[in-house]
Protein backbone atom coordinates (compact mmCIF):
# COMPACT_ATOMS: atom_id res chain seq x y z
CA UNK A 1 0.00 0.00 0.00
CA UNK A 2 2.63 2.38 0.41
CA UNK A 3 4.51 1.39 -2.37
CA UNK A 4 1.17 2.31 -4.41
CA UNK A 5 0.34 5.71 -3.04
CA UNK A 6 3.95 6.54 -3.42
CA UNK A 7 3.97 5.36 -7.50
CA UNK A 8 0.67 6.91 -7.43
CA UNK A 9 2.26 10.18 -6.03
CA UNK A 10 5.05 10.47 -8.49
CA UNK A 11 2.59 10.09 -11.22
CA UNK A 12 1.00 13.17 -10.32
CA UNK A 13 -1.97 12.10 -8.41
CA UNK A 14 -2.66 14.02 -5.07
CA UNK A 15 -2.41 11.10 -2.68
CA UNK A 16 -3.85 10.28 0.36
CA UNK A 17 -2.77 7.02 2.58
CA UNK A 18 -4.93 5.58 5.35
CA UNK A 19 -4.40 2.91 7.38
CA UNK A 20 -7.27 1.51 9.37
CA UNK A 21 -4.91 -1.32 11.15
CA UNK A 22 -5.16 -1.22 14.79
CA UNK A 23 -1.19 -2.03 14.90
CA UNK A 24 -0.23 0.44 12.33
CA UNK A 25 3.72 0.64 10.64
CA UNK A 26 3.39 3.58 8.12
CA UNK A 27 5.75 5.78 10.14
CA UNK A 28 7.86 2.55 10.64
CA UNK A 29 8.37 2.41 6.47
CA UNK A 30 8.65 5.67 5.65
CA UNK A 31 11.13 6.12 8.87
CA UNK A 32 8.73 9.57 9.59
CA UNK A 33 6.47 10.51 12.87
CA UNK A 34 2.78 10.34 11.44
CA UNK A 35 -0.26 9.46 13.79
CA UNK A 36 -3.71 10.26 13.70
CA UNK A 37 -3.13 13.60 12.10
CA UNK A 38 -2.97 13.87 8.00
CA UNK A 39 1.27 15.15 7.39
CA UNK A 40 2.89 15.14 4.20
CA UNK A 41 5.41 11.83 3.63
CA UNK A 42 8.95 14.09 3.95
CA UNK A 43 10.75 13.12 -0.08
CA UNK A 44 7.44 12.39 -1.61
CA UNK A 45 5.56 15.36 -3.42
CA UNK A 46 1.71 15.20 -3.52
CA UNK A 47 1.91 12.68 -0.31
CA UNK A 48 0.21 12.71 2.65
CA UNK A 49 -0.80 9.93 5.26
CA UNK A 50 -2.58 9.34 8.52
CA UNK A 51 -2.81 6.55 11.37
CA UNK A 52 -6.35 6.80 12.01
CA UNK A 53 -5.97 5.63 16.03
CA UNK A 54 -8.55 3.62 17.37
CA UNK A 55 -9.64 5.83 20.84
CA UNK A 56 -8.80 9.20 19.46
CA UNK A 57 -11.58 8.33 16.67
CA UNK A 58 -13.69 7.60 18.96
CA UNK A 59 -12.93 10.60 21.23
CA UNK A 60 -14.07 12.71 17.63
CA UNK A 61 -17.23 10.82 17.25
CA UNK A 62 -18.33 10.79 20.66
CA UNK A 63 -18.05 14.88 20.36
CA UNK A 64 -19.40 14.77 17.06
CA UNK A 65 -22.85 13.31 18.72
CA UNK A 66 -23.10 15.07 21.88
CA UNK A 67 -22.10 18.95 20.68
CA UNK A 68 -25.66 18.98 19.12
CA UNK A 69 -27.10 18.07 22.09
CA UNK A 70 -25.82 20.66 24.38
CA UNK A 71 -28.13 23.05 23.59
CA UNK A 72 -31.48 20.87 23.90
CA UNK A 73 -30.96 18.64 26.34
CA UNK A 74 -29.62 18.90 30.53
CA UNK A 75 -26.87 17.94 32.06
CA UNK A 76 -28.54 14.68 33.65
CA UNK A 77 -29.82 13.63 29.70
CA UNK A 78 -26.50 14.48 28.23
CA UNK A 79 -25.37 12.14 31.19
CA UNK A 80 -27.29 9.30 29.52
CA UNK A 81 -26.13 9.87 26.02
CA UNK A 82 -22.06 10.04 27.32
CA UNK A 83 -23.24 6.26 28.76
CA UNK A 84 -24.46 5.01 25.77
CA UNK A 85 -21.63 6.58 23.53
CA UNK A 86 -19.46 3.72 26.30
CA UNK A 87 -20.34 1.02 24.16
CA UNK A 88 -17.90 -1.34 22.96
CA UNK A 89 -18.74 -1.12 19.38
CA UNK A 90 -18.30 2.47 19.35
CA UNK A 91 -14.76 1.96 18.58
CA UNK A 92 -15.71 0.28 15.36
CA UNK A 93 -18.34 2.74 14.22
CA UNK A 94 -15.93 5.37 14.54
CA UNK A 95 -13.60 3.85 12.40
CA UNK A 96 -16.25 3.32 9.78
CA UNK A 97 -17.08 7.11 10.36
CA UNK A 98 -13.01 8.40 9.84
CA UNK A 99 -12.87 5.43 6.60
CA UNK A 100 -15.96 7.07 5.35
CA UNK A 101 -14.84 10.93 5.45
CA UNK A 102 -11.59 9.94 3.79
CA UNK A 103 -13.39 8.24 0.88
CA UNK A 104 -15.41 11.39 0.09
CA UNK A 105 -12.80 13.90 0.44
CA UNK A 106 -12.47 16.05 -2.68
CA UNK A 107 -9.39 17.42 -1.56
CA UNK A 108 -7.27 14.08 -3.18
CA UNK A 109 -7.31 12.64 -6.24
CA UNK A 110 -6.56 9.17 -4.55
CA UNK A 111 -7.22 7.98 -1.37
CA UNK A 112 -5.35 4.41 -0.86
CA UNK A 113 -6.40 2.43 2.33
CA UNK A 114 -4.02 0.16 3.97
CA UNK A 115 -6.55 -2.40 5.76
CA UNK A 116 -6.67 -4.22 9.03
CA UNK A 117 -6.11 -7.89 7.97
CA UNK A 118 -8.65 -9.81 6.02
CA UNK A 119 -11.02 -11.01 8.97
CA UNK A 120 -11.23 -7.69 10.38
CA UNK A 121 -11.77 -6.00 7.24
CA UNK A 122 -14.29 -8.09 6.60
CA UNK A 123 -16.33 -7.06 9.41
CA UNK A 124 -15.47 -3.26 9.26
CA UNK A 125 -16.82 -3.34 5.51
CA UNK A 126 -19.85 -5.46 6.52
CA UNK A 127 -21.05 -3.32 9.46
CA UNK A 128 -23.15 -0.87 8.08
CA UNK A 129 -25.73 -2.99 6.98
CA UNK A 130 -26.15 -3.41 10.58
CA UNK A 131 -26.67 0.15 11.47
CA UNK A 132 -28.58 0.83 8.74
CA UNK A 133 -31.12 -1.46 10.71
CA UNK A 134 -30.63 0.13 13.42
CA UNK A 135 -30.86 3.68 12.74
CA UNK A 136 -34.37 2.85 11.21
CA UNK A 137 -35.28 3.00 14.66
CA UNK A 138 -36.02 6.49 16.47
CA UNK A 139 -34.65 4.70 20.05
CA UNK A 140 -31.63 4.69 21.94
CA UNK A 141 -28.84 2.53 20.69
CA UNK A 142 -25.12 1.47 21.20
CA UNK A 143 -24.22 4.35 18.99
CA UNK A 144 -25.92 7.01 20.52
CA UNK A 145 -29.53 8.66 20.58
CA UNK A 146 -31.36 6.94 17.08
CA UNK A 147 -32.94 10.65 16.00
CA UNK A 148 -29.55 12.40 16.20
CA UNK A 149 -27.78 9.32 13.54
CA UNK A 150 -30.29 9.52 11.39
CA UNK A 151 -28.40 11.85 9.15
CA UNK A 152 -25.51 9.46 9.27
CA UNK A 153 -27.97 6.54 7.91
CA UNK A 154 -27.25 8.19 3.76
CA UNK A 155 -23.31 8.51 4.72
CA UNK A 156 -23.04 4.93 5.32
CA UNK A 157 -25.12 3.99 2.12
CA UNK A 158 -23.13 6.29 -0.04
CA UNK A 159 -19.64 4.82 1.62
CA UNK A 160 -20.92 1.30 0.58
CA UNK A 161 -22.27 2.09 -2.78
CA UNK A 162 -18.80 3.47 -3.59
CA UNK A 163 -17.22 0.38 -2.27
CA UNK A 164 -19.44 -1.49 -4.90
CA UNK A 165 -18.77 1.04 -7.65
CA UNK A 166 -15.68 -0.65 -9.82
CA UNK A 167 -15.08 2.67 -11.70
CA UNK A 168 -14.54 4.03 -8.51
CA UNK A 169 -13.17 1.77 -6.24
CA UNK A 170 -10.51 -0.59 -6.89
CA UNK A 171 -10.02 -3.86 -4.13
CA UNK A 172 -6.31 -5.20 -4.08
CA UNK A 173 -5.93 -8.04 -2.03
CA UNK A 174 -2.26 -9.43 -1.43
CA UNK A 175 -1.29 -12.37 -0.43
CA UNK A 176 1.88 -15.11 0.29
CA UNK A 177 2.43 -18.25 -2.37
CA UNK A 178 0.93 -20.52 0.30
CA UNK A 179 -1.74 -22.38 0.47
CA UNK A 180 -2.95 -21.38 3.48
CA UNK A 181 -2.85 -17.72 2.38
CA UNK A 182 -4.90 -18.39 -0.56
CA UNK A 183 -7.42 -20.06 1.33
CA UNK A 184 -7.86 -16.85 3.82
CA UNK A 185 -8.10 -14.78 0.51
CA UNK A 186 -10.65 -17.09 -1.43
CA UNK A 187 -12.31 -16.80 1.54
CA UNK A 188 -12.42 -13.23 2.29
CA UNK A 189 -13.09 -12.38 -1.74
CA UNK A 190 -16.15 -14.32 -1.52
CA UNK A 191 -17.57 -12.74 2.06
CA UNK A 192 -16.56 -9.33 -0.15
CA UNK A 193 -18.55 -10.15 -3.09
CA UNK A 194 -21.85 -11.34 -0.91
CA UNK A 195 -21.64 -7.75 0.09
CA UNK A 196 -21.29 -6.70 -3.40
CA UNK A 197 -18.14 -5.70 -3.79
CA UNK A 198 -15.98 -6.89 -6.56
CA UNK A 199 -11.70 -8.12 -5.92
CA UNK A 200 -9.96 -5.89 -8.51
CA UNK A 201 -6.53 -7.67 -8.76
CA UNK A 202 -4.14 -10.03 -6.67
CA UNK A 203 -0.82 -9.11 -5.59
CA UNK A 204 1.55 -12.65 -4.69
CA UNK A 205 4.31 -10.92 -2.91
CA UNK A 206 7.33 -12.80 -1.90
CA UNK A 207 7.77 -15.07 -4.44
CA UNK A 208 11.26 -16.90 -4.12
CA UNK A 209 13.50 -16.19 -6.96
CA UNK A 210 14.56 -19.26 -9.24
CA UNK A 211 18.29 -18.09 -9.57
CA UNK A 212 18.39 -18.88 -5.47
CA UNK A 213 17.07 -22.08 -4.76
CA UNK A 214 20.69 -23.35 -5.72
CA UNK A 215 20.36 -26.66 -3.38
CA UNK A 216 17.76 -29.08 -2.57
CA UNK A 217 16.10 -27.48 0.35
CA UNK A 218 14.98 -24.26 -1.40
CA UNK A 219 14.28 -26.59 -4.98
CA UNK A 220 11.75 -28.57 -2.85
CA UNK A 221 10.23 -25.27 -1.67
CA UNK A 222 10.03 -23.60 -4.76
CA UNK A 223 8.51 -26.45 -6.19
CA UNK A 224 5.82 -26.23 -3.45
CA UNK A 225 5.63 -22.58 -4.38
CA UNK A 226 4.86 -23.87 -7.73
CA UNK A 227 1.66 -25.64 -6.93
CA UNK A 228 0.35 -23.22 -4.80
CA UNK A 229 0.68 -20.65 -8.17
CA UNK A 230 -0.76 -23.31 -9.83
CA UNK A 231 -3.77 -23.07 -7.69
CA UNK A 232 -4.01 -19.41 -6.97
CA UNK A 233 -4.10 -19.61 -11.55
CA UNK A 234 -7.09 -21.94 -10.82
CA UNK A 235 -8.85 -20.55 -7.98
CA UNK A 236 -8.37 -16.67 -9.79
CA UNK A 237 -8.63 -17.29 -12.94
CA UNK A 238 -10.53 -14.36 -14.28
CA UNK A 239 -8.49 -11.86 -12.34
CA UNK A 240 -5.11 -10.10 -13.02
CA UNK A 241 -2.43 -11.08 -10.98
CA UNK A 242 0.99 -9.44 -10.13
CA UNK A 243 3.74 -11.49 -8.67
CA UNK A 244 6.90 -9.79 -6.47
CA UNK A 245 10.00 -11.49 -5.69
CA UNK A 246 11.33 -12.04 -2.37
CA UNK A 247 14.26 -9.15 -1.54
CA UNK A 248 17.20 -10.12 -0.19
CA UNK A 249 16.14 -6.92 2.44
CA UNK A 250 13.04 -5.62 3.78
CA UNK A 251 11.71 -2.68 2.12
CA UNK A 252 11.51 0.69 3.59
CA UNK A 253 11.85 4.09 2.39
CA UNK A 254 11.49 6.21 -0.45
CA UNK A 255 14.01 4.54 -2.52
CA UNK A 256 12.64 1.01 -2.63
CA UNK A 257 9.00 2.01 -2.20
CA UNK A 258 9.55 3.84 -5.92
CA UNK A 259 11.21 0.22 -6.80
CA UNK A 260 8.18 -1.96 -5.70
CA UNK A 261 5.88 0.23 -7.27
CA UNK A 262 7.46 0.61 -10.56
CA UNK A 263 7.71 -3.25 -10.23
CA UNK A 264 4.09 -3.88 -9.76
CA UNK A 265 2.31 -1.09 -11.90
CA UNK A 266 5.01 -0.53 -14.85
CA UNK A 267 6.28 -4.07 -14.86
CA UNK A 268 10.01 -3.13 -14.29
CA UNK A 269 11.71 -5.94 -13.73
CA UNK A 270 14.25 -6.10 -10.61
CA UNK A 271 18.07 -7.27 -11.52
CA UNK A 272 18.56 -10.57 -9.30
CA UNK A 273 21.58 -11.68 -9.37
CA UNK A 274 22.98 -14.27 -7.61
CA UNK A 275 26.58 -13.82 -6.44
CA UNK A 276 28.97 -16.84 -4.75
CA UNK A 277 28.91 -17.98 -1.23
CA UNK A 278 29.06 -15.54 1.26
CA UNK A 279 30.18 -15.72 4.91
CA UNK A 280 27.69 -14.73 7.50
CA UNK A 281 28.34 -14.13 11.35
CA UNK A 282 25.96 -16.10 13.72
CA UNK A 283 24.16 -15.50 16.31
CA UNK A 284 24.23 -16.38 19.58
CA UNK A 285 21.97 -15.84 22.40
CA UNK A 286 21.87 -15.66 25.99
CA UNK A 287 22.16 -19.40 26.96
CA UNK A 288 19.48 -18.37 30.07
CA UNK A 289 16.70 -17.23 27.30
CA UNK A 290 17.10 -19.77 24.63
CA UNK A 291 16.43 -23.44 27.13
CA UNK A 292 13.75 -25.65 25.17
CA UNK A 293 13.22 -26.97 28.60
CA UNK A 294 12.84 -23.82 29.80
CA UNK A 295 10.41 -23.02 26.95
CA UNK A 296 8.36 -26.34 27.96
CA UNK A 297 8.24 -25.64 31.13
CA UNK A 298 6.65 -22.46 30.66
CA UNK A 299 3.68 -24.01 28.50
CA UNK A 300 2.82 -26.67 31.81
CA UNK A 301 0.43 -26.36 34.31
CA UNK A 302 1.70 -25.33 37.40
CA UNK A 303 -1.23 -25.31 39.96
CA UNK A 304 -4.87 -26.54 37.81
CA UNK A 305 -5.40 -25.10 33.90
CA UNK A 306 -3.09 -23.26 32.06
CA UNK A 307 -4.18 -20.72 29.52
CA UNK A 308 -1.58 -19.90 26.87
CA UNK A 309 -2.09 -16.99 24.17
CA UNK A 310 -0.12 -17.17 21.14
CA UNK A 311 -0.56 -13.33 19.20
CA UNK A 312 1.22 -11.48 16.60
CA UNK A 313 0.84 -9.76 13.45
CA UNK A 314 -0.62 -11.45 10.37
CA UNK A 315 1.11 -13.46 8.58
CA UNK A 316 3.68 -14.76 11.47
CA UNK A 317 2.21 -18.40 11.61
CA UNK A 318 0.92 -17.95 14.74
CA UNK A 319 -1.59 -20.75 13.87
CA UNK A 320 0.59 -23.26 12.86
CA UNK A 321 2.83 -22.26 15.72
CA UNK A 322 -0.19 -22.71 18.40
CA UNK A 323 -1.46 -25.73 16.66
CA UNK A 324 2.32 -27.30 16.57
CA UNK A 325 2.16 -26.48 20.60
CA UNK A 326 -0.99 -27.81 21.52
CA UNK A 327 -0.28 -31.52 19.58
CA UNK A 328 3.06 -31.27 21.08
CA UNK A 329 1.55 -30.75 24.92
CA UNK A 330 -1.38 -33.38 24.34
CA UNK A 331 1.21 -35.77 23.37
CA UNK A 332 2.80 -35.24 26.70
CA UNK A 333 0.27 -36.42 28.32
CA UNK A 334 -2.19 -32.89 29.05
CA UNK A 335 -5.73 -32.84 28.04
CA UNK A 336 -5.73 -29.85 25.61
CA UNK A 337 -7.77 -27.56 23.75
CA UNK A 338 -6.78 -25.53 21.22
CA UNK A 339 -9.27 -22.50 20.16
CA UNK A 340 -9.00 -19.79 17.63
CA UNK A 341 -10.78 -16.14 17.98
CA UNK A 342 -9.35 -14.95 14.45
CA UNK A 343 -12.05 -14.64 12.36
CA UNK A 344 -9.59 -15.06 9.38
CA UNK A 345 -8.81 -18.83 11.19
CA UNK A 346 -7.31 -21.81 9.01
CA UNK A 347 -7.19 -24.07 12.09
CA UNK A 348 -9.16 -26.47 9.73
CA UNK A 349 -6.69 -26.55 7.10
CA UNK A 350 -3.65 -27.55 9.57
CA UNK A 351 -5.30 -30.13 11.25
CA UNK A 352 -7.07 -31.50 7.82
CA UNK A 353 -10.64 -31.64 9.50
CA UNK A 354 -13.60 -29.43 10.63
CA UNK A 355 -13.53 -27.34 13.52
CA UNK A 356 -16.66 -26.14 15.16
CA UNK A 357 -17.99 -23.92 17.49
CA UNK A 358 -17.69 -26.17 19.99
CA UNK A 359 -14.52 -28.46 20.74
CA UNK A 360 -14.55 -32.06 19.07
CA UNK A 361 -11.68 -34.12 19.11
CA UNK A 362 -8.81 -34.02 16.70
CA UNK A 363 -8.91 -37.41 14.88
CA UNK A 364 -5.86 -39.71 15.42
CA UNK A 365 -4.88 -38.63 19.37
CA UNK A 366 -6.87 -39.20 22.63
CA UNK A 367 -5.71 -36.25 24.35
CA UNK A 368 -6.09 -32.99 21.80
CA UNK A 369 -9.53 -30.96 20.72
CA UNK A 370 -10.28 -28.10 19.13
CA UNK A 371 -13.07 -25.39 18.41
CA UNK A 372 -13.28 -21.86 16.85
CA UNK A 373 -15.40 -19.10 18.02
CA UNK A 374 -18.40 -18.84 15.49
CA UNK A 375 -19.53 -14.96 15.99
CA UNK A 376 -22.57 -15.48 14.64
CA UNK A 377 -23.58 -18.57 16.42
CA UNK A 378 -22.02 -16.68 19.83
CA UNK A 379 -24.32 -14.12 19.30
CA UNK A 380 -27.17 -16.60 19.28
CA UNK A 381 -26.35 -18.28 22.23
CA UNK A 382 -25.64 -15.09 23.88
CA UNK A 383 -29.46 -13.65 22.98
CA UNK A 384 -30.83 -16.88 24.48
CA UNK A 385 -29.20 -16.42 27.76
CA UNK A 386 -29.79 -12.84 28.30
CA UNK A 387 -33.58 -13.14 26.97
CA UNK A 388 -34.39 -16.26 29.90
CA UNK A 389 -33.00 -13.85 32.01
CA UNK A 390 -35.63 -11.39 31.63
CA UNK A 391 -38.23 -13.55 30.98
CA UNK A 392 -39.85 -12.22 33.98
CA UNK A 393 -39.75 -8.46 33.73
CA UNK A 394 -42.46 -6.42 32.01
CA UNK A 395 -43.15 -6.01 28.34
CA UNK A 396 -41.51 -2.61 28.26
CA UNK A 397 -38.02 -4.17 29.75
CA UNK A 398 -38.29 -6.91 27.26
CA UNK A 399 -38.57 -5.42 24.05
CA UNK A 400 -35.65 -2.79 24.89
CA UNK A 401 -33.63 -6.12 25.87
CA UNK A 402 -34.51 -7.23 22.49
CA UNK A 403 -33.77 -3.91 20.55
CA UNK A 404 -30.07 -3.55 22.82
CA UNK A 405 -29.45 -7.15 21.54
CA UNK A 406 -30.03 -6.75 17.60
CA UNK A 407 -27.47 -3.55 17.84
CA UNK A 408 -24.57 -3.50 15.90
CA UNK A 409 -22.09 -4.39 18.72
CA UNK A 410 -24.21 -7.11 20.49
CA UNK A 411 -22.02 -9.38 18.32
CA UNK A 412 -18.91 -8.64 19.49
CA UNK A 413 -20.07 -8.82 23.52
CA UNK A 414 -21.27 -12.02 22.36
CA UNK A 415 -17.88 -13.13 21.13
CA UNK A 416 -16.10 -11.98 24.13
CA UNK A 417 -18.97 -13.73 26.49
CA UNK A 418 -17.62 -17.07 24.63
CA UNK A 419 -13.92 -16.50 25.00
CA UNK A 420 -14.46 -15.82 29.09
CA UNK A 421 -16.42 -18.82 29.30
CA UNK A 422 -12.76 -20.76 28.33
CA UNK A 423 -11.64 -20.03 31.19
CA UNK A 424 -13.87 -21.74 33.67
CA UNK A 425 -13.35 -25.48 34.67
CA UNK A 426 -14.07 -27.21 31.08
CA UNK A 427 -11.91 -30.51 32.30
CA UNK A 428 -8.94 -29.38 29.74
CA UNK A 429 -5.23 -29.03 31.79
CA UNK A 430 -4.08 -26.43 29.30
CA UNK A 431 -6.63 -24.22 26.63
CA UNK A 432 -4.42 -22.50 24.07
CA UNK A 433 -5.60 -19.48 21.94
CA UNK A 434 -4.55 -18.69 18.34
CA UNK A 435 -5.51 -15.16 18.69
CA UNK A 436 -6.41 -12.50 15.99
CA UNK A 437 -3.42 -10.19 15.05
CA UNK A 438 -2.04 -7.67 17.90
CA UNK A 439 -3.99 -5.05 17.45
CA UNK A 440 -6.93 -6.75 17.68
CA UNK A 441 -6.38 -8.83 20.25
CA UNK A 442 -5.59 -6.20 22.57
CA UNK A 443 -9.00 -4.64 21.72
CA UNK A 444 -10.16 -7.83 22.45
CA UNK A 445 -8.44 -7.94 26.21
CA UNK A 446 -9.95 -4.46 26.84
CA UNK A 447 -12.80 -4.02 25.54
CA UNK A 448 -14.41 -5.13 28.56
CA UNK A 449 -12.86 -1.45 30.49
CA UNK A 450 -15.58 0.09 28.19
CA UNK A 451 -18.49 -1.99 29.64
CA UNK A 452 -18.91 -0.95 33.25
CA UNK A 453 -21.91 1.16 32.65
CA UNK A 454 -23.02 -0.93 29.20
CA UNK A 455 -22.82 -4.60 30.23
CA UNK A 456 -26.37 -4.45 31.74
CA UNK A 457 -27.70 -3.16 28.30
CA UNK A 458 -29.45 -1.03 30.25
CA UNK A 459 -32.34 -2.49 31.19
CA UNK A 460 -31.13 -5.94 32.91
CA UNK A 461 -31.28 -6.73 36.05
CA UNK A 462 -28.15 -5.56 38.44
CA UNK A 463 -27.66 -9.19 39.27
CA UNK A 464 -26.74 -10.49 35.68
CA UNK A 465 -24.46 -7.52 35.03
CA UNK A 466 -22.60 -7.71 38.19
CA UNK A 467 -22.23 -11.48 37.45
CA UNK A 468 -20.75 -10.51 34.53
CA UNK A 469 -17.96 -8.14 35.47
CA UNK A 470 -16.80 -10.14 38.33
CA UNK A 471 -16.73 -12.96 35.49
CA UNK A 472 -14.43 -10.54 33.66
CA UNK A 473 -12.37 -9.64 36.77
CA UNK A 474 -11.68 -13.34 37.28
CA UNK A 475 -10.97 -13.89 33.97
CA UNK A 476 -8.23 -11.08 33.38
CA UNK A 477 -6.96 -12.08 36.95
CA UNK A 478 -6.13 -15.24 35.27
CA UNK A 479 -4.07 -13.87 32.72
CA UNK A 480 -2.26 -11.57 34.91
CA UNK A 481 -1.28 -14.63 36.81
CA UNK A 482 2.38 -16.27 35.39
CA UNK A 483 1.42 -19.43 37.38
CA UNK A 484 -1.75 -19.64 35.39
CA UNK A 485 -1.49 -18.02 31.96
CA UNK A 486 1.55 -17.45 29.38
CA UNK A 487 1.45 -14.88 26.73
CA UNK A 488 3.90 -16.08 23.65
CA UNK A 489 4.51 -13.38 21.05
CA UNK A 490 5.44 -14.77 17.27
CA UNK A 491 7.25 -12.78 14.89
CA UNK A 492 9.82 -13.91 12.27
CA UNK A 493 13.19 -11.61 12.74
CA UNK A 494 12.29 -8.30 10.37
CA UNK A 495 12.18 -5.23 11.80
CA UNK A 496 7.80 -4.67 11.32
CA UNK A 497 6.88 -7.53 13.17
CA UNK A 498 9.53 -7.17 15.95
CA UNK A 499 8.27 -3.78 16.52
CA UNK A 500 4.20 -4.56 16.39
CA UNK A 501 4.48 -7.27 18.74
CA UNK A 502 7.03 -5.03 21.10
CA UNK A 503 4.65 -2.22 21.16
CA UNK A 504 1.66 -4.67 21.49
CA UNK A 505 3.95 -6.68 24.98
CA UNK A 506 3.97 -2.83 26.48
CA UNK A 507 0.32 -2.07 25.73
CA UNK A 508 -0.74 -5.37 27.46
CA UNK A 509 1.48 -4.35 30.31
CA UNK A 510 0.54 -1.17 30.81
CA UNK A 511 -3.03 -1.18 30.06
CA UNK A 512 -4.03 -4.62 31.24
CA UNK A 513 -1.43 -5.53 33.85
CA UNK A 514 0.23 -8.39 31.34
CA UNK A 515 3.41 -9.78 31.24
CA UNK A 516 5.10 -11.36 27.94
CA UNK A 517 5.97 -14.77 28.85
CA UNK A 518 8.29 -16.00 25.88
CA UNK A 519 8.74 -14.97 22.28
CA UNK A 520 8.79 -17.43 19.42
CA UNK A 521 10.51 -16.77 16.34
CA UNK A 522 9.72 -18.41 13.10
CA UNK A 523 11.23 -18.38 9.65
CA UNK A 524 14.67 -19.23 10.80
CA UNK A 525 16.63 -19.63 7.93
CA UNK A 526 18.60 -23.27 8.01
CA UNK A 527 22.08 -22.85 8.21
CA UNK A 528 22.66 -25.56 6.05
CA UNK A 529 20.84 -24.49 2.77
CA UNK A 530 20.62 -20.86 1.05
CA UNK A 531 24.55 -21.15 0.33
CA UNK A 532 24.63 -18.26 -1.37
CA UNK A 533 25.02 -14.36 -1.67
CA UNK A 534 21.22 -13.95 -1.61
CA UNK A 535 19.86 -15.37 1.16
CA UNK A 536 22.95 -15.00 2.92
CA UNK A 537 22.22 -11.50 2.86
CA UNK A 538 19.01 -12.30 4.28
CA UNK A 539 20.75 -14.44 6.84
CA UNK A 540 22.83 -12.04 7.93
CA UNK A 541 19.35 -9.33 8.37
CA UNK A 542 17.71 -12.24 10.41
CA UNK A 543 20.96 -12.74 12.92
CA UNK A 544 20.67 -8.95 13.44
CA UNK A 545 16.91 -8.86 14.10
CA UNK A 546 17.25 -11.82 16.57
CA UNK A 547 19.46 -9.55 18.94
CA UNK A 548 16.98 -6.61 18.30
CA UNK A 549 14.36 -9.46 19.72
CA UNK A 550 16.74 -10.63 22.48
CA UNK A 551 17.53 -7.00 23.92
CA UNK A 552 14.16 -5.25 23.12
CA UNK A 553 12.21 -8.76 25.14
CA UNK A 554 14.49 -10.24 27.61
CA UNK A 555 12.21 -13.01 27.47
CA UNK A 556 12.42 -16.78 26.66
CA UNK A 557 13.15 -17.84 23.00
CA UNK A 558 12.23 -20.70 20.69
CA UNK A 559 12.63 -20.97 17.67
CA UNK A 560 10.93 -22.34 14.53
CA UNK A 561 12.72 -23.01 11.37
CA UNK A 562 12.01 -22.16 7.57
CA UNK A 563 10.26 -25.62 6.10
CA UNK A 564 10.13 -26.60 2.19
CA UNK A 565 6.87 -27.29 3.11
CA UNK A 566 3.59 -26.04 5.05
CA UNK A 567 2.70 -28.06 7.69
CA UNK A 568 -0.32 -29.79 8.11
CA UNK A 569 -1.51 -33.26 9.75
CA UNK A 570 -0.83 -34.39 12.71
CA UNK A 571 2.99 -36.03 11.44
CA UNK A 572 4.04 -32.75 10.14
CA UNK A 573 3.02 -30.96 13.30
CA UNK A 574 4.72 -33.69 15.43
CA UNK A 575 7.81 -32.84 13.65
CA UNK A 576 7.48 -29.12 13.63
CA UNK A 577 6.98 -29.35 17.46
CA UNK A 578 10.13 -31.53 18.34
CA UNK A 579 11.77 -28.73 16.28
CA UNK A 580 10.50 -26.24 18.61
CA UNK A 581 10.70 -27.88 21.55
CA UNK A 582 12.93 -30.58 21.60
CA UNK A 583 12.32 -34.42 21.25
CA UNK A 584 11.98 -35.28 24.94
Amino acid sequence: SCAAAVWLAKAGNKTLLVTTDPAPNLADIFGQTIGHQIVPIQGVENLHAIEINPDTASEEYRERIVAPLRELLDEKNLNVVREQLNSPCVEEVAAFDKFIEFMDDPGYDVVVFDTAPTGHTIRLLALPSGWSETLQKDASTCIGPGASLQSAKSKYEKAISYLQDRNRTSFVFVLKPENSSLLETKRSAEELSRLGIATSFLIINGLLPEEACTDAFFRKKKGEEELTIARIESEFASLEKVFYPLRDTEVSGIALLRAVGSFVFEGKKDDIRIEQPAATAEFHVNPELYRKDRCFDLLKPINGQRYIFFTGKGGVGKSTIASATSLYLAEHGFKTLIVTTDPASHLQDIFGQEINHEPSRIQGIDNLFAARIDQRQALEEYKARILAAVKDQNEETKKSVEEDLNSPCAEEMAAFEKFMSYFEGNGYDITVFDTAPTGHTLRLLELPTAWKGFIDLGTLTKQTSEATQNKYGDVIEKMRNGDKSAFVFVMYPEYTPIIEAWRAAEDLKKQVGIETAMVAVNYLLPQDAGNNAFFGRRRKQQEKYLSEIESRFHKPMFFAPLLDHEPKGLEALRLFGRDMYGVN
